[in-house]
C-alpha cells in the first residue's frame, strides 16, 4: 500500500496495526470471518468507480456490459450456492435487506412477529430502537426460562394471536438449529410470509454443515460476511413469485446504485463456497464450536441452551461473579477478542449484561482444530478467574501469539516471519 502510505500515513499505520491484530489475536466474534485474499482483491478493485442503478440488462447509466456480466456471475453462484430460485444481491448489508423485505410486503404499522433481542434476536426483527420497531407493529417471541430454547408451541398460540403479516425465523445470538419445518407449518396456519435471516448461519447452510432454510422460506436474507467468508454485503433470495417485489424493494425503494466492487467480491467468495474445502471448512466450525463449547461445560460455565448445534454459544457469567463487558474487556487484553451480550432473561443492563458472545468461524478459518479449541477454552477460563491480573493476561496473551504465527490468518500469511 504504497501510494496510502505516501498519501495518508495516519489511516495507513492504523491499517498496519489492525492487520497485526487480526494476525496476532484469536478472534472469537460471530459475526467476524477472514476473507480471502482474492475476495480482498475484488473488493478493493477499479469497481468502486463504478455506478449502475438498475439491474443487469437494465441500467441507468451507459458502460455496463462488465458490470452486468459480474452481477450475473454472483446472482448465478449464488442460487446453485442455495438453491433459490431468486438471488439479489445489492443490498448493501443486512439491516437494509431486512429493511428491503418489509418494504416489499408491509404497510406502516403491519405486524411482524420475530425472536425478541434480549433472548437472541437482531435489532431489525423488531426492536423498538430500530425503524422495524418504529414503523411496523412488532412482537417479540421469547425462548423458556429453563431451557433456554425456543418453545413451537407457545410460539405457534402467539402467531396465531397476532396474525403477523411476516414472521422472522432468525437470530444473532443463538445456539440451536431452528426447526424451519415448524416456522413454515405455524406460517401457514396464521396466514404469514415466512422470513429467514440466515445471516449468521449462510456459510454453514452452503458448507453443507446446517439444514437449509431455502426450500422452508418466503424470503430469506443473509449478510455475505460471517460464516459466508465473504465482503461486507448482503443479498435476498426468495422463491420467484415474489422477485419483482424484492427487486422493485431494494431499488430504487431503499437504494442507489449497487456497490459494485462488494457484488465481485461475493462472486469470488460464492465460488469459493462452492467447494470441497469450503464443506469442509464449514463442518469444521461446528465441530470446533462444540468441542469449545464442551470445554467451558467442563470449567463450569452456564451455556444458554447447554450447548451449542452451529458455530456460536452464549454464556452467562452470573455464577462466575463477573459481568460480560468485565470480562470482554479482560480477554481483549489477554488476545481473546469476543463480545458481552445480554443472555435471555438478564437482569443487567444492555451496554454491561451478564454474557459473553463466542464464535468458532474466523479461527476455523485459520486452521484451528479441536485441540486448539481446546486450548481456547482454558485460556477463557484462565482469563476470566485472573480478570485484574494483568500478568496473566500478558502471559496468556503471548501464549496466543506464538499459537497464531503457526495458523496464519487468510490474507496476511505475510506477518509471518
Amino acid at each position: 500500500m504504497k501510494h496510502l502510505k505516501e498519501q495518508d500515513p495516519e489511516i495507513y499505520r492504523c491499517i498496519q496495526e489492525e492487520e497485526l491484530r487480526q494476525h496476532e489475536k484469536i478472534r472469537l466474534i460471530a459475526s467476524e470471518n477472514y476473507v480471502s485474499a482474492a475476495v480482498m482483491e475484488a473488493t478493493g478493485s477499479v469497481l468502486t468507480n463504478k455506478y449502475s442503478e438498475g439491474y443487469p440488462g437494465k441500467r441507468y447509466y451507459e458502460g455496463q456490459q462488465l458490470i452486468d456480466q459480474i452481477e450475473a456471475l454472483a446472482i448465478e453462484r449464488a442460487k446453485a450456492v442455495f438453491g433459490a430460485e431468486h438471488v439479489n444481491v445489492q443490498p448493501y448489508s443486512g439491516s437494509p435487506a431486512n429493511l428491503s423485505v418489509f418494504l416489499a410486503f408491509l404497510k406502516p404499522g403491519d405486524t411482524i412477529l420475530g425472536m425478541a433481542l434480549p433472548h437472541g434476536g437482531h435489532l431489525t426483527h423488531g426492536a423498538k430502537v430500530s425503524i422495524s420497531g418504529k414503523y411496523f407493529h412488532a412482537e417479540s417471541y421469547s425462548l423458556e426460562r429453563e431451557s433456554g430454547q425456543l418453545n413451537y408451541d407457545t410460539l405457534r398460540e402467539q402467531a396465531l394471536a397476532c396474525r403477523p403479516k411476516i414472521l422472522i425465523a432468525g437470530y444473532s445470538a443463538y445456539p440451536r438449529i431452528l426447526d424451519f419445518a415448524r416456522f413454515r407449518a405455524i406460517a401457514d396456519e396464521c396466514g404469514a410470509l415466512l422470513m429467514v435471516d440466515m445471516a449468521h448461519f449462510a456459510g454453514l447452510v452452503a458448507g453443507k454443515a446446517h439444514p437449509s432454510p431455502v426450500p422452508y422460506a418466503d424470503i430469506l436474507t443473509t449478510t455475505t460476511h460471517k460464516t459466508l467468508r465473504g465482503p461486507r454485503g448482503a443479498m435476498i433470495l426468495c422463491k420467484a413469485e415474489h422477485a419483482q417485489a424484492i427487486d422493485k424493494a431494494v431499488f430504487p425503494g431503499t437504494q442507489g446504485g449497487p456497490h459494485n466492487h462488494t457484488t465481485a467480491a461475493i462472486a469470488v467468495a460464492l465460488q469459493e463456497a462452492d467447494s470441497e474445502a469450503f464443506k469442509q471448512y464449514a463442518a469444521q466450525v461446528v465441530r470446533n464450536a462444540k468441542v469449545l463449547a464442551a470445554t467451558l461445560l467442563e470449567r463450569g460455565y452456564d451455556l444458554v441452551t447447554g450447548g451449542t448445534d452451529n458455530h456460536l454459544m452464549l454464556i452467562d457469567l452470573s455464577n462466575k461473579g463477573i459481568s460480560g463487558k468485565t470480562a470482554a474487556q479482560a480477554l481483549d487484553a489477554a488476545g481473546l477478542v469476543l463480545n458481552c451480550n445480554a443472555v435471555p432473561f438478564d437482569t443487567r443492563k444492555p451496554f454491561d449484561p451478564s454474557g459473553i458472545r463466542i464464535g468458532s468461524a474466523a479461527v476455523t478459518s485459520r486452521g484451528f482444530k479441536e485441540a486448539q479449541m481446546e486450548q481456547v477454552g482454558v485460556w477463557i477460563d484462565t482469563v476470566i478467574q485472573n480478570s485484574t491480573n494483568s500478568a496473566v493476561q500478558a502471559q496468556v496473551a503471548a501464549e496466543i501469539k506464538e499459537l497464531c504465527r503457526s495458523y496464519p490468518a487468510p490474507g496476511l500469511e505475510h506477518l509471518v516471519d
